[in-house]
């Protein structure tokens, strides 16, 4: 019996938007940052070669790999022992070859994660090339206390052509097209290094195109590296301000204060500008931090308006799932991809189908905002580009929102992002506009809008989980959450030494399973104990590693359904068998794989052998 995602079962116009092998202009494209080790169960290579066509529907157009050299003694991947190897733990140089050529094939590109600053300070490098590293008092020197790697030295002409080499390696060995530069802020890499650096390895190679993306805001903080040659950079003090909004934040004002200082400092930069709510610093670093932790359901909007209001998109390792885990990427910890929150999926799919569709939405199409009366959380603005039009409208507020737009182009609009219908799946609905018109926004929601007549879509109608039990003879607790995302189960009784019923008897206990979504789009977890000659008496449920409690001690009942925010179950669950049936009978020999479901003609993106699936309680029998 195998396992296959439901999203399998369906294709929309998203998806064929996205799944193009058309080349994206470069200002119509969508970056990744993947952590190879956390990316798959396996953490290889090879492993995520097989998940390049899931980006690739996803909507993304480049893959940047975070440090894939072999690691020193602190496990940090930015601090390499050897900048002309792989990690051993994720293959082979021809591994990598391998992974960039599919990305090739399906019109995506491979950026590598380079780190100039600094080696491990068991790097190979210290003691074949001492004379590479800075030094003070003859000591090799730590940059910024960072006590598990050396300063490199770039005084040193010899440092020099070795970086510059090993920048040539990744492109004849595995054909990578860009760089993604870590630490430019660095003093001790002067930006003379940069100007010759970058247009050397720009030419290396006819008619081979290498893109340069420094990890600094260059455009308002490391303002010396404006003539540097980088073709991106990180709209670093943009993020900031986001998270400084937070998950309090309600006043479109101050959104758009904050907007219009990244768009003034844009305009006095010729490159392009990398904007995003999470990466692997917000993520880990700074603390741990979910997105729901940084910006509660502020992430929704806040993850909208970085895709449509300038640059290019970053999506961060699993953050198309809900972006709910904390991924210490040290230990390169897995993403759990069952935990996935179906709203936030369909608006990243959603939001990269419009940015490829829509030139509107190029990466410096001007903003026009748009005035919004009689409510002080509703921001609006509008992207134009010849005849493609976009309008976008945040409601900030925590209570649904009435607002009135003036100055808006009247006419034929195409409503391709509902925040009231995303959890379901994408949709596209055809409204007229007036010059004025008024629009009732749901809290914390948004609508992105493309001028123009295009086909009608509805949302797919929301599959509801519905709690069964395996057997009746199964001893287990349902639990219900508005957000979805890691959560553990510690049970225990008081048989005379208060045994613990977990499998995992070190704390936080086993994690809950995954099992689907209600129709208002909450996520349903089961803990199934381990122990099944009696119940257990207490219960606790913990997040985050077990660092935050969402229940501690209270009575534990047997299949008890338990909703957040109460302590006692809401209901006992006593049916049993529920999966259901579904037969899939090929209708068509088709490249897009047609089968009939009920009655209902949808697309596979692969074929799929006789035989039977079961996925979310239900069992799909393929004839």
């Amino acid at each position: 019996m195998a396992l296959m995602p439901i999203s399998l079962l369906a294709g929309d116009y998203v998806d064929d938007i996205n799944s193009s092998t058309l080349a994206r202009p470069s200002g119509q494209q969508v970056i990744y940052e993947m952590n190879v080790g956390a990316f798959t169960p396996q953490g290889t290579f090879s492993a995520a070669q097989q998940k390049l066509d899931d980006l690739k529907t996803l909507g993304v157009d480049i893959v940047w790999l975070m440090p894939v050299y072999p690691r020193g003694t602190s496990g940090s991947p930015y601090a390499a022992t050897n900048f002309q190897k792989t990690n051993p733990r994720y293959g082979t140089i021809d591994d990598l070859k391998a992974f960039v050529s599919r990305a090739h094939e399906l019109s995506m590109e491979v950026w590598l994660d380079w780190v100039p600053n600094h080696t491990a300070t068991n790097a190979d490098w210290v003691t074949s090339h001492p004379e590479y590293y800075a030094k003070s008092g003859g000591q090799m020197i730590h940059p910024n206390n960072y006590g598990d790697v050396w300063q490199l030295d770039y005084n040193n002409e010899g440092l020099v052509n070795a970086m510059n080499d090993c920048l040539k390696f990744w492109i004849d060995q595995c054909d990578i097209d860009g760089y993604r530069c870590d630490y430019v802020s660095s003093t001790r890499i002067p930006v003379s290094y940069w100007q010759q650096a970058i247009p050397l390895i720009k030419q290396y190679k006819a008619g081979k195109k290498i893109t340069f993306l420094g990890e600094g805001d260059i455009a308002q903080d490391v303002t010396r590296l404006k003539t540097a040659g980088f073709d991106y950079d990180f709209a670093w003090q943009f993020q900031g301000s986001l998270a400084n909004y937070g998950a309090a934040g309600n006043a479109s004002a101050r959104l758009k204060a904050f907007a219009n200082t990244l768009l003034d400092a844009s305009k006095t930069v010729d490159f392009g500008r990398m904007l995003y709510v999470t990466n692997h610093d917000q993520n880990f670093n700074d603390g741990g931090r979910t997105l729901t932790k940084m910006y509660g359901d502020n992430r929704y909007p806040l993850t909208v308006l970085a895709y449509t209001l300038y640059g290019m998109p970053l999506i961060y390792n699993g953050q198309e799932v809900g972006g709910n885990q904390i991924l210490d990427y040290f230990a390169d910890t897995k993403i759990d991809w069952n935990a996935k929150d179906a709203k936030m999926h369909n608006t990243i799919r959603t939001l990269t189908a419009l940015k490829h569709a829509e030139p509107a939405l190029d990466d410096s199409t001007p903003v026009e905002w748009v005035t919004v009366t009689n409510n002080s959380s509703v921001l609006a603005f509008t992207r134009k580009s010849g005849d493609s039009q976009v309008l976008v409208i945040l409601n900030m507020a925590t209570a649904s929102s009435n607002a009135t737009l003036t100055g808006l182009e009247a006419g034929d609009w195409s409503l391709w992002l509902n925040s009231e219908t995303a959890a379901q799946g994408a949709s596209r609905k055809q409204q007229t506009l007036g010059a004025t018109h008024p629009f009732t926004i749901e809290a914390k929601g948004y609508r992105v809008y493309v001028k123009g007549k295009y086909s009608e879509e509805e949302p797919p109608a929301l599959e509801a989980y519905t709690p069964v039990l395996d057997s009746a003879d199964e001893i287990c607790v349902f639990f219900e959450t508005r957000i979805p995302t890691s959560y553990a189960a510690w049970v225990w009784g008081d048989l005379g030494g208060g045994e613990a019923y977990c499998l995992n008897t070190s704390w936080p206990g086993d994690a809950m399973s995954f099992m689907g979504q209600t129709l208002t789009g909450a996520s349903i977890y089961k803990y199934t104990i381990t122990k099944v000659s009696e119940a257990p008496q207490y219960l606790i449920i913990s997040k985050d590693n077990g660092n935050s409690k969402i229940y501690d001690g209270v009575g534990f009942v047997n299949h008890g359904y338990y909703v957040e925010g109460n302590s006692t179950p809401t209901q006992v669950i006593t049916a049993t068998n529920g999966i259901r049936e579904t037969t899939l009978i090929p209708h068509a020999t088709s490249d897009d794989c047609i089968y009939t479901v009920s009655g209902q003609l949808v697309k596979s993106r692969q074929t799929l052998a006789p035989g039977v699936y079961i996925q979310n309680g239900r069992k799909f029998i393929i004839k």
